[in-house]
């Protein structure tokens, strides 16, 4: 059974701008996260204390992503750049400056040897994590304005990636990374629906969409085929995750439908995917919830808000 109870247990202050992307080690144990004030922060994920910040970035952090082993951390940048980082030492492991234009997103695979990243430029690229030199650059088999998200399947063999075009519309396509071919490609031209978010389920099989008027979709990660609508129109866009058991779904954005004047508040839903019904929202950021991450074992929920804090949730066992 799905316990509706969760908490918010620590709010961790100490950044100046936006938390952009949060992330927790596989040990469950240490929250990392990204920050529009151009650094990334350790923090205690059980006390929620701040244990060290890396510094290097000339500009806001995107976007971060964790190695399979918790000691790696990638980071995107509007500098351009990733960087890659030991987390056991604190130290920059090195730099790669191949985009002409800002990151968008990084991911690691899962064996740990591949780093993709997205850029406004609308290229993808391959990386190798070793030494970060480049693979592959993928081609968008659609005009695109920029691409938004990537992220990899759990086997590493596809690598499915959203494009915007102003906002306007948006590009989803699946590629095998075998041999750099699309598997499939989706084009939505449905203005403000247009999806900004996306998950994959850990199992593989699905993945899921956030569309902009709050509609969250689920689909085949191998066909592109529509699944069903999870929901409609409940909040508005920014970030989805699955929990490890792949059997909740956290949608994070800002509340639509707040009667306050002056910001719209940011709120968490989880939904059940058993019985596709919402479990519970949860309230306390002031502003947008830019992105979620659940712990290893799934009885804690992380959140990054554009009030410059991150949330830690724990549900009630």
């Amino acid at each position: 059974m799905i316990q509706t109870n969760w908490q918010c247990v620590h709010t961790l202050h100490g950044h100046s701008c936006s938390v952009t992307s949060v992330v927790i080690t596989p040990d469950g144990q240490t929250v990392v996260n990204g920050s529009s004030d151009s650094t990334i922060k350790l923090w205690n994920l059980n006390t929620g204390q701040e244990l060290h910040t890396l510094s290097g970035h000339s500009q806001g952090v995107t976007s971060i992503a964790l190695a399979p082993d918790g000691q790696t951390l990638a980071s995107g940048s509007k500098d351009k750049t990733i960087k890659l980082w030991n987390l056991s030492t604190k130290e920059e492991i090195y730099s790669i400056t191949g985009h002409s234009d800002i990151i968008t997103s990084v991911v690691i695979s899962p064996d740990g040897k591949t780093l993709a990243s997205a850029s406004e430029d609308t290229t993808i690229k391959l990386w190798n994590l070793r030494n970060g030199e480049e693979i592959r650059t993928l081609k968008w088999p659609v005009e695109v304005f920029y691409s938004l998200a990537i992220l990899f399947s759990p086997d590493g063999k596809i690598l499915l990636s959203s494009s915007a075009d102003d906002y306007v519309s948006l590009s989803a396509v699946a590629f095998n990374l075998t041999t750099g071919d699309e598997i499939w490609t989706k084009h939505w031209q449905e203005g403000m629906d247009s999806v900004y978010a996306i998950a994959v389920s850990p199992d593989g099989e699905t993945f899921a969409t956030l569309h902009c008027v709050g509609t969250i979709k689920l689909w085949n990660l191998y066909t592109g085929i529509e699944i069903y609508t999870l929901a409609e129109n409940s909040m508005g866009d920014f970030c989805l995750a699955f929990s490890p058991d792949g059997k909740i779904l956290a949608s994070g954005g800002w509340d639509s439908g707040s009667e306050e004047n002056s910001t719209e508040p940011g709120i968490i839903e989880l939904w059940n995917l058993d019985t596709r019904d919402k479990i519970c929202s949860l309230l306390g950021h002031s502003w947008g919830v830019y992105s979620v991450a659940f712990s290893p074992d799934g009885q804690t929920l992380v959140s990054g808000s554009d009030n410059k804090t991150i949330k830690i949730w724990q549900r009630d066992l």
